[in-house]
């Protein structure tokens, strides 16, 4: 990647390999350059008795302007749990103080299959970024998707949600999201039973129309249908023209708040999911037929809701809109 850091991200980076504050992994000078060789570092000299923290300092800095990516090497040795034989503490110490300094410079330490991997982020104070989520996921997605297939399916979307958040992409994230979302109320509407009919064919219904009829139902709470406008928003992005439209592309703080909705939303669907398993979903509304001059029966339409009379019952009277 060879990436390019600030000098004062570099002298406290050899802070941390020196490990002269409490907590960390103490290392002498001897044990410095053997850290540097183990880091990939090549023609790594001896230790020459310099003050330790000002030869880690050099040996950065002059490898940096040398154009290699051995800086890079030293930090993500640093955030190598191989470091740390039986120093669990110390290498929890390290990774925090690591992308505190990091997070300055743009960039923090993320995971790529168990190893450390550097990525991009927006520049800031380690203690402003709120972690994901703030709602926490209480429940599995198999107590909430009955199907096996789906709820692999279903989870591995979850997954790489969450890959793509912390490598920094998240436009795909919060696509992934949405995409998640709609899959888990369609389910949902599919196997539940239901006291209010579809307002429309399974095929035909988008996410706005599975979440009011997931809160018509009662399988969502009132917060999670508010707060998925959101979701719904955003998920629309896979659209390059609405992105355009829109004028903006999500970042941290979007997934910051769209996450927390998707977990509410499964937490609410787990909850509500033994109350609804006992009886087979009611189908949509069939097309009246046509009128043969008759008239038609006031009791029969009044036990049969129709979508007008769904439509009105919600809040402000129209009927939903968009996907």
């Amino acid at each position: 990647m060879n990436e390019i850091f600030d000098d004062s991200t570099l002298t406290e980076i050899a802070h941390l390999i020196c490990g002269d504050e409490t907590q960390l992994l103490y290392r002498r000078g001897h044990e410095i350059a053997a850290f540097f060789q183990r880091a990939g570092w090549d023609d790594v000299p001896e230790y020459d008795g310099t003050p330790r923290h000002k030869w880690a300092r050099e040996l950065l800095k002059e490898r940096q302007e040398d154009g290699v990516d051995d800086a890079e090497r030293a930090i993500l040795r640093l955030a190598n749990r191989l470091e740390y034989y039986n120093q669990q503490q110390e290498y929890h110490v390290t990774l925090k103080r690591l992308n505190e300094i990091l997070v300055l410079d743009g960039r923090r330490i993320g995971d790529d299959g168990g190893q450390p991997v550097l990525v991009r982020c927006e520049a800031g104070f380690e203690d402003e970024a709120r972690q994901l989520p703030r709602v926490e996921l209480k429940v599995s997605v198999t107590e909430v998707v009955s199907d096996p297939e789906l709820a692999v399916t279903v989870q591995l979307r979850l997954d790489e949600a969450r890959t793509c958040y912390e490598h920094g992409a998240y436009t795909s994230a919060v696509i992934m999201l949405g995409s998640l979302l709609e899959g888990v109320l369609a389910h949902a509407a599919q196997v539940r039973a239901a006291g209010v009919r579809m307002p429309k064919p399974l095929r035909n219904m988008g996410l706005n129309d599975f979440v009011d009829f997931a809160y018509e139902n009662k399988w969502i709470e009132h917060d999670a249908k508010l707060a998925s406008e959101l979701v719904r928003h955003y998920r629309n992005l896979v659209h390059p023209l609405a992105e355009k439209r829109t004028g903006h592309s999500p970042n941290r703080d979007t997934l910051d708040m769209c996450w927390p909705v998707v977990n509410a939303t499964l937490n609410d669907l787990a909850a509500t999911a033994t109350a609804t398993a006992t009886a087979p979903p009611v189908p949509s509304s069939p097309r009246a037929p046509a009128d043969r001059g008759r008239g038609r029966n006031p009791i029969a339409s009044a036990q049969r809701p129709t979508p007008a009379s769904i439509a009105r019952r919600r809040p402000g009277g129209g009927t939903s809109t968009g996907t």
